[in-house]
């Protein structure tokens, strides 16, 4: 791990913690915060993307819920690291989130329709900070 370490951290280690360029997610003494903030929304996201028709409403707008307060707390631990990436993941749940908050319990094709559109955006920027923050996390 410590070949991954960028600049500013490697000179954290040698200078001490008060050297530390890094952001406040970040450590010299292993992953960052967001890392686990990043799990936490990766299963979040894989419960969401496998929910089945028994779900119904409530479950969807339950795992999205969980997707939502995953996502708020990655934002808040990486956007100083990340900002085009948790700002794409901020903009894509709050667009799910509203397209879910408007379902009745029979929802139209057209409602499902753009639910699965902004679920697939933020498969998308969450994939996006996850390569973005690979290194970091790996």
């Amino acid at each position: 791990m410590g070949l991954k370490a960028g600049p500013a951290r490697s000179r954290a280690r040698r200078g001490g913690a008060w050297a530390c360029g890094c952001s406040s997610g970040s450590s010299s003494s292993g992953p960052p915060a967001y890392c686990a903030a990043r799990t936490n929304l990766e299963n979040s996201i894989k419960s969401l993307t496998s929910l089945s028709t028994a779900s119904g409403v409530s479950g969807l707008k339950s795992a999205v819920s969980k997707v939502s307060a995953d996502a708020t707390t990655l934002v808040n631990e990486a956007k100083g690291d990340f900002p085009s990436q948790t700002s794409a993941i901020s903009s894509s749940v709050s667009a799910l989130k509203t397209s879910v908050a408007g379902l009745s319990s029979n929802p139209t094709a057209a409602q499902i329709s753009t639910i699965t559109k902004d679920a697939g955006s933020v498969v998308s920027s969450v994939q996006t900070f996850m390569t973005a923050s690979s290194s970091k996390c790996g």
